[in-house]
């Protein structure tokens, strides 16, 4: 195991609030995020956030201004989909895709989502449950997982190859599944017919009359 870098400072967002709050050590639930955070859910690809610090000095930012669980001393743009790495003695991590940098950061720093561009940080799923807390070091393992695209039209296109068979998925879920916001269903019907006629039939939404049963994505990240 390599060391790459250590835990600057922690913070969970429970649901409610508006702001992260500081802690001094979390618990990673394995499969689910971190306790007490909003974004802690088994079938979602963002769990939690990592941000680097580097971003924070070289933007001055205030703290906890990209909404991140983990603020780390690793460059994070650097990272790549499918490491996984251990933070302290026992959480395994495994990374999932960059951040996004939404027009949300603008209501901290007008421009901000433009001036950070790839460097919001790395989203990523709890392998393996444990404690974390500020100091912990933080090593990349030699076992690796399969990379999830950056694009979010390929993330939309891998959750629907693993549709069951006679299945649908509805599309608040398909967005979900593939990281992105709800507001992205606007965009499904394009994108779909985009990915040819294999995919026809498979996302539908919350009024469809159709009676496949609903696939709510259940052993999506033990596929890929």
């Amino acid at each position: 195991m390599s060391i790459l870098g250590s835990v600057q400072a922690l913070a969970v967002r429970p649901l409610g609030t508006s702001a992260p709050i500081p802690v001094e050590q979390v618990q990673a639930l394995a499969g689910t995020g971190l306790q007490g955070d909003m974004h802690a859910h088994a079938l979602s690809p963002r769990q939690l956030l990592f941000a680097s610090s580097h971003v924070y000095a070289s933007l001055a930012l205030p703290p906890h201004a990209l909404r991140e669980n983990l603020l780390v001393d690793i460059d994070t743009s650097r990272l790549a989909s499918g490491t996984v790495l251990q933070v302290g003695s026992k959480a395994t991590i495994r990374l999932m895709f960059q951040c996004e940098a939404c027009g949300g950061l603008d209501t901290q720093r007008p421009g901000l989502s433009r001036a950070i561009g790839a460097s919001r940080g790395m989203l990523a799923r709890v392998l393996c449950g444990g404690r974390i807390g500020r100091g912990d070091t933080i090593r990349a393992l030699d076992s690796g997982m399969p990379p999830w695209p950056e694009d979010w039209r390929a993330r939309v296109a891998l959750v629907l190859d693993a549709v069951p068979p006679g299945s649908a998925i509805e599309y608040r879920q398909l967005a979900r599944l593939a990281g992105i916001q709800s507001s992205y269903c606007r965009a499904f019907p394009r994108v779909i017919v985009g990915l040819g006629p294999r995919y026809a039939g498979k996302a539908v939404t919350s009024q469809s009359a159709s009676t496949l049963p609903r696939w709510d994505g259940a052993g999506l990240f033990d596929l890929f």
